[in-house]
């Protein structure tokens, strides 16, 4: 059977509007021609015009959080508890089986930026496209961030999962999730204003406090999720085993058995 794959990560770059100020990847690249030296110390004696083209190796140094580029949330990030009480899991800890499941793609690219999503909007989804979530669902939420990726706006822009909407989910044995935004809650430029409206400090990053109810996952900065249908591929996102961290990068893709 043929396989097709749709990489639905992000690349990591520097200079790019991927994070809040402060918050972005820093990357230096060293060429062959600067490394040639570096190789030479590992062999006393050795010149750098012996070695072919006086080329070294390339070689990357990165300044970077776990949540940088595409990367999985583990429950840790949201609290140190997690249902009902119990220690959050780390990254490191993350079932394996939890990463690799059927994929739902849920559009919400209509809605308007800073918009909390509600169990009725999933659900009016879910109708639209005829499917009834399962355990371990993989389900992909498809905001207008996608897009912007890069660009000045795009931590600012998409719809957020609210509360209600992720206990939704997680409810129903879901325990990965993702978006292509910046976060899988509303742009902290809205909740700051319904903040300065309201003064409820339950709507801050209340989808991802969900997490101290029901543990779960959340993969967030994917992309070419517009690529997708709404269901019928798989999704793997496996993260980087970083012990007890909050988070670990992942090549996200959908695979899809053609």
């Amino acid at each position: 059977m043929a396989r097709r794959f749709v990489d639905i990560s992000v690349p990591l770059e520097s200079g790019i509007r991927s994070d809040p100020p402060g918050f972005e990847p820093e990357i230096a690249y060293e060429t062959h021609q600067q490394t040639a030296e570096q190789l030479c110390a590992f062999f006393p004696g050795l010149e750098p015009d012996q070695l072919p083209d006086r080329e070294g190796w390339a070689i990357e140094w990165i300044k970077l959080s776990t949540h940088n580029g595409t990367h999985v949330d583990a429950p840790w990030h949201y609290h140190s508890t997690m249902d009902g009480g119990k220690r959050a899991i780390a990254i490191d800890e993350v079932p394996l089986e939890w990463c690799f499941q059927p994929g739902v793609k849920l559009d919400f690219r209509g809605f308007a930026d800073g918009y909390v999503v509600s169990p009725d909007d999933i659900e009016a989804e879910l109708s639209r496209i005829g499917h009834a979530l399962k355990p371990l669902d993989i389900v992909l939420v498809n905001t207008a961030a996608g897009r912007r990726y890069g660009e000045d706006d795009y931590v600012s822009r998409g719809c957020g999962m609210g509360r209600d909407a992720t206990m939704y989910l997680t409810e129903r044995g879901v325990r990965v999730c993702g978006t292509d935004g910046w976060s899988w809650d509303a742009p902290f430029v809205y909740t700051k204003a319904r903040w300065e409206e309201t003064g409820d400090p339950a709507i801050v990053w209340e989808g991802h406090k969900a997490g101290r109810e029901i543990g779960y996952c959340q993969i967030e900065k994917l992309g070419n999720l517009e690529q997708l249908p709404a269901t019928g591929f798989t999704v793997s996102c496996f993260p980087v085993k970083i012990t007890g961290a909050s988070a670990g990068w992942t090549r996200a893709v959908a695979i899809f058995d053609e």
